[in-house]
C-alpha cells in the first residue's frame, strides 16, 4: 500500500487542529454564556423580591431603601417588562428601546410582541402581594453582553473561515509560484549543466576541422570529445538520482577534487577567461559520499564562481581541512561577492541575480549535501568586490 505523503498528513493534522480550536472555542463560550445566564436569572429573581419588599408593610417601617433601589433595581441591565396579572398587558418596562415615533397603540403592540418573545426564552416571574396574591408578572430577556457572547463563536467561525480561505488562496499562489520557479530553475540548471560539455564538443569539432591532418592532435581531440560525451551521460545520471536515496561510500576526497578541478582547468579557456583553479596541498582524506552527486556540487560551485567574476582573470581556491567530526572544504573565489542581504536567498529555488546560474544549482547543491550526505553547505564569508567563500562540511 502506498504511503500517504507527509504534506498530506500535515494538512490533515492542521484541519483537525483547526476543528479542535473551533469546537473548544464554542464549548468554552457556551460555558461562559450559561454562567452569565444563571447569574442574570438570580438577578431577575432578586429584582422581583426587591419589588415585593418595596410593596410590603416592612418597607414602610424602614424609610431608608436606598440600598435596594440603587444596588438592585437601578443596576439591572437586561430588558424587563412588568405586566398586569389578569390581562398580561404591559404595565411598565425597563432597558427596552422603543421608537418615539410610534403611537401608544403601536408601542403597546411592540411591548406585547417583546413579552411573548421573552416568555419563549424565560418563564415569567410572579410578583406576589402579601406572599399570596399575584399582583404582576415580570418578564425578562438576556442582556446585550450575553447576546453578544452568543454571537461571538459564529463571528469567530466566519472570520476564521475567511482567514483560512484567504490563507489557502495565498498559500496556493505561493506554491504555484514556487513550483514555477523550480521548473524555471530546473530548465536553467539543465542548460547550465549541458552547456559546458556541448560547448567543449563544438570546440573540439572546430579543432578537428583545422588539424585533420595531424594524427596526434586528432587522437587527443577524440579522447577529449569522448570525455565530454561521457560527461553528458553522467549529467543524465545525476538528474535521474534526484529524489532517490544515493549510495554513500568511503572514498578519497583528494582524488575526486583533482578529477573535477582538472576537467574544468582544461575547459576554462573556452569561456574567454583566464581563471586559475588551485587545490591547496592535502593529505589523503577519506570521506563518505556519493561521487557523482558530490562532483555535481563542486561543479556548481565552480560555475557560480566563474559567473561571479566580472574581470577576465581571477582565482578559485580549494582548501581541505579536518576536525574530529567533519571533513571541511572551503571554496573561495575572487569574484564580485554577494550582497549579504541576499545571503539566504541564494539557496532558494529559482533565485538568480544574473541571466545564468544560481537559479537552481545552489539549491540542488545544498539539498545534495544536507539531505543526502547529512552535511552542511553555507556561505562562510563574502565581501562585495573581493569574493566569496562557500564551506562544505561532510561528517567523518
Amino acid at each position: 500500500m502506498a504511503k500517504r505523503p507527509v504534506s498530506a498528513n500535515f494538512k490533515i493534522l492542521l484541519v483537525f487542529l483547526a476543528l479542535a480550536i473551533v469546537i473548544g472555542t464554542l464549548f468554552y463560550t457556551q460555558i461562559i454564556v450559561q454562567k452569565l445566564q444563571e447569574k442574570e436569572n438570580r438577578y431577575a429573581d432578586l429584582y422581583v423580591k426587591a419589588l415585593e419588599y418595596l410593596g410590603s408593610e416592612k418597607a414602610s417601617e424602614n424609610p431608608d431603601l436606598t440600598l435596594i433601589t440603587d444596588e438592585i433595581i437601578n443596576k439591572i441591565d437586561f430588558p424587563i417588562i412588568i405586566t398586569d396579572p389578569d390581562l398580561n398587558l404591559p404595565a411598565s418596562y425597563k432597558n427596552i428601546d422603543i421608537d418615539s415615533g410610534l403611537t401608544r397603540e403601536q408601542q403597546k403592540e411592540f411591548l406585547i410582541a417583546e413579552r411573548d418573545r421573552m416568555q419563549a426564552n424565560h418563564p415569567p416571574l410572579a410578583l406576589m402581594y402579601q406572599d399570596t396574591i399575584v399582583s404582576q408578572y415580570v418578564y425578562y430577556d438576556e442582556s446585550d453582553i450575553v447576546k453578544a457572547l452568543r454571537r461571538l463563536p459564529y463571528i469567530e467561525l466566519l472570520v476564521g473561515s475567511m482567514f483560512i480561505f484567504i490563507g489557502y488562496i495565498g498559500f496556493s499562489y505561493i506554491k504555484r509560484s514556487e513550483q514555477a520557479n523550480i521548473w524555471v530553475g530546473m530548465s536553467k540548471e539543465t542548460a547550465h549543466q549541458l552547456g559546458t560539455p556541448l560547448s567543449s564538443i563544438m570546440g573540439w569539432m572546430e579543432l578537428l576541422q583545422e588539424q585533420v591532418h595531424d594524427p596526434e592532435v586528432l587522437k587527443n581531440t577524440l579522447i577529449e570529445m569522448e570525455n565530454d560525451v561521457t560527461r553528458l551521460n553522467r549529467i543524465a545520471l545525476r538528474f535521474s538520482k534526484i529524489g532517490s536515496k544515493p549510495e554513500l561510500t568511503n572514498q578519497d576526497l583528494s582524488a575526486t577534487l583533482h578529477k573535477s578541478i582538472e576537467y574544468y582547468r582544461r575547459r576554462v579557456p573556452q569561456s574567454g577567461k583566464k581563471v586559475e583553479i588551485v587545490l591547496l596541498p592535502i593529505p589523503e582524506i577519506q570521506a563518505k559520499y556519493n561521487a557523482e552527486l558530490f562532483e555535481w556540487v563542486l561543479e556548481n560551485l565552480m560555475k557560480n564562481a566563474l559567473d561571479a567574476m566580472d574581470l577576465p582573470g581571477g582565482k578559485i581556491e580549494f582548501k581541505v581541512s579536518k576536525t574530529s567530526r567533519y571533513v571541511v572544504l572551503d571554496v573561495t573565489d575572487s569574484g564580485k561577492g554577494i550582497d549579504m542581504r541576499h545571503k539566504k536567498d541564494i539557496f532558494r529555488p529559482g533565485y538568480s541575480t544574473k541571466k545564468r546560474g544560481w537559479g537552481l544549482g545552489l539549491s540542488l547543491s545544498r539539498r545534495i549535501i544536507e539531505n543526502y550526505h547529512k552535511g552542511k553547505l553555507y556561505v562562510l564569508h563574502s565581501e562585495q568586490g573581493k569574493g566569496t567563500t562557500f564551506r562544505i562540511k561532510l561528517p567523518v
